[in-house]
């Protein structure tokens, strides 16, 4: 669901999870979040207080999903844009999330932070259950967009994964686990960087379609295990005809089912 609010053409008030809760996000620029949101976000299973870090957030969807589904979650939105973390906040501050505000935090810094400048901004080492990203996913030599936020919130430059999951490493608890979205063509830089930070890694390709090449992985790692990679059944998003999302994918989309990693936390 989309429309503009009243106080601004210039953005939307979209409802995800069947309405359990609300994000306002810019229109016509920037990035804007929606299924790889929701699928990040159902990456995160586990019962019980947890704390969780949303990298790069943006308007806050994948992290506030997190919190939508798990009444233990106590999250932090990380956004290094001004303008992006302002979304988050007045996303958060919504009367729509009132049953979420107290356990969703925004915090505005750069995720490449590194040693004390990252803990004095906020990120301190050894602090969340869980870590979660969508980093930028299109490379420099893509044809580029005239708005600005967005080309900021796509662009992936180089060494980008080994910054993002070098904090991620750093911040994460002892057998936290590492969860991310990005393009397939990523993987051996995601496997590059997690390096002996993140063991145990599972991954799966996202196809819109059974007869379309994958657009998408999910990967998820665990801080410290020595476990083997795991490369899981593919993820259909639609049928044949391309349309409704499938059963699985939509109980993902809408908050009804986690995706369970396979091997657990064993190191």
């Amino acid at each position: 669901m989309s429309s503009e609010t009243a106080e601004s053409r210039t953005e939307t008030l979209d409802a995800f999870h069947r309405g359990n809760f609300h994000v306002l996000q810019p229109k016509g620029e920037g990035h804007r979040s929606g299924v790889d949101a929701m699928l990040l976000a159902s990456l995160v299973a586990e019962d019980g207080p947890i704390t969780v870090a949303d990298l790069g957030a943006g308007a806050g969807a994948a992290g506030m999903a997190v919190a939508s589904r798990l009444p233990g979650a106590n999250v932090l939105l990380v956004e290094r844009s001004p303008l992006m973390a302002d979304y988050a906040r007045r996303s958060v501050a919504l009367s729509e999330n009132s049953h979420l505000s107290g356990r969703v935090s925004v915090m505005e810094a750069d995720v490449t932070l590194t040693g004390r400048a990252r803990v004095a901004s906020g990120l301190a080492d050894n602090s969340f259950r869980h870590v979660i990203m969508n980093p930028p996913f299109n490379n420099a030599g893509d044809r580029t967009t005239p708005d600005r936020l967005k080309a900021e919130a796509h662009a992936m430059t180089d060494g980008l994964f080994e910054a993002w999951i070098r904090t991620a490493g750093a911040i994460a608890m002892a057998g936290g686990q590492l969860s991310l979205i990005a393009r397939p063509e990523s993987i051996g830089e995601i496997v590059a960087a997690c390096g002996k930070r993140f063991g145990g890694l599972e991954m799966t390709l996202i196809h819109p379609r059974p007869d379309a090449d994958a657009t998408r992985i999910l990967v998820s790692g665990i801080k410290g295990s020595k476990a083997r990679l795991v490369f899981r059944a593919p993820l259909f998003l639609h049928g044949e005809d391309g349309h409704a999302l499938l059963t699985r994918a939509d109980d993902l989309n809408n908050g009804r089912a986690a995706y369970m990693r396979r091997t657990g936390r064993h190191v």
